[in-house]
């Protein structure tokens, strides 16, 4: 992709009305993103091929101070096996890592001729609720992400598969899964854009996309 795409003329911008896809997986201290710490946070963004058919490309991964005042819960952190305080964990704050992340985003969306990003996530919903709740501690005041918007491919999962858990819709798709490795958001996020992608190119070799060819 070059810069030089004018907004709304990339495939993949055609196809998803001008957002970009950003595949984002969380791990956290808890439940409560008010009160709860961020841990790690990953991010995969996509391209789309000649062929129109979506892919994953570039990966981000960061692991993350707690706030200061941060709530830690031991039940969260024996399921997702982080230890916070770990000195090779290399964390950085929240704010390093979201502009980071951010940085690279809004080059890759204006690459692709998108005007924003769009969010997607396994039961979004959580992972948006701690992505916005660290944009407020971390006063950044540009995000390339929508506000409220967001694909959830437990939900997308739910339609096309009849599944809802990410392990059980990546085997359904014949997408290998590792329970061993499942809970780090490294991990989770590359498994869930292959679904994600998935989802999207089946939809299209259905001959759901585009709808013009229909008409």
């Amino acid at each position: 992709m070059t810069d030089e795409i004018k907004n709304g003329d990339s495939p993949l911008a055609k196809r998803f009305r001008g957002y970009f896809p950003v595949v984002i997986d969380v791990e956290t201290a808890g439940f409560n993103p008010r009160t709860d710490a961020l841990l790690e946070i990953a991010a995969v963004l996509t391209t789309m091929d000649e062929d129109g058919w979506l892919i994953p490309s570039k990966t981000l991964h960061f692991h993350v101070e707690p706030f200061e005042g941060a709530n830690l819960e031991q039940a969260a952190l024996d399921f997702n096996g982080i230890d916070p305080h770990n000195p090779l964990r290399g964390a950085v704050t929240e704010y390093d890592a979201l502009h980071e992340i951010f940085k690279v985003i809004r080059k890759e969306q204006k690459a692709h001729g998108c005007n924003r990003s769009i969010m997607v996530a396994h039961n979004a919903a959580f992972d948006m609720g701690f992505v916005n709740a660290a944009i407020e501690r971390a006063n950044l005041k540009r995000t390339p992400f929508h506000p409220f918007a967001s694909f959830d491919t437990a939900t997308l999962a739910g339609l096309t598969l009849g599944q809802t858990v990410l392990a059980k819709a990546c085997k359904t798709a014949n997408i290998p899964f590792d329970n061993k490795e499942a809970h780090s958001a490294l991990y989770d996020t590359e498994r869930t854009a292959e679904l994600f992608c998935y989802m999207v190119n089946r939809w299209k070799a259905l001959g759901g996309w585009p709808l013009m060819e229909q008409e």
